[in-house]
């Protein structure tokens, strides 16, 4: 199967990090990967509406969308022979992550430092440069 062929899941993905280089990753029930909190939009949902429920339903605290990052196609980490459409949001959060809904955990990791975690291809390649870039500059 090429890849134009296989089959497409569209999401909104949100980049959470703080002053001090770390970025918040997510990893799901029975998954390996950790990646962005966030999910699939429902019907008729914008990508905005869609992070925000999911940041909500995932680590249960209200956000904010600070930058639309434009969207990015990539491998979907957990569904194999999938392409994953992202909507990218740098999101500050307003109140403490907690884990709920169909997350196993939630960490807090350094970009600065090698990370002993697996990465979803979406984080690896596009998220944690750009936090990279953005703490950088600061």
């Amino acid at each position: 199967m090429t890849q134009s062929q296989q089959p497409v899941i569209t999401v909104a993905a949100a980049i959470i990090f703080n002053a001090q280089g770390q970025a918040l990753l997510a990893r799901k029930r029975q998954t390996e990967f950790f990646m962005q909190v966030g999910g699939k939009l429902e019907a008729n949902e914008s990508a905005e509406q869609g992070l925000l429920r999911e940041i909500q339903e995932e680590i249960g605290v209200a956000a904010r969308i600070i930058k639309d990052l434009g969207t990015v196609e990539t491998v979907a980490a957990n569904e194999a022979n999938h392409r994953l459409f992202a909507h990218l949001f740098h999101v500050e959060l307003l109140g403490e992550a907690q884990v709920s809904a169909e997350l196993a955990e939630i960490q807090w990791v350094n970009v600065f430092a090698p990370i002993d975690l697996a990465l979803a291809p979406l984080t690896e390649q596009y998220v944690l440069p750009y936090i990279r870039q953005q703490c950088a500059a600061s």
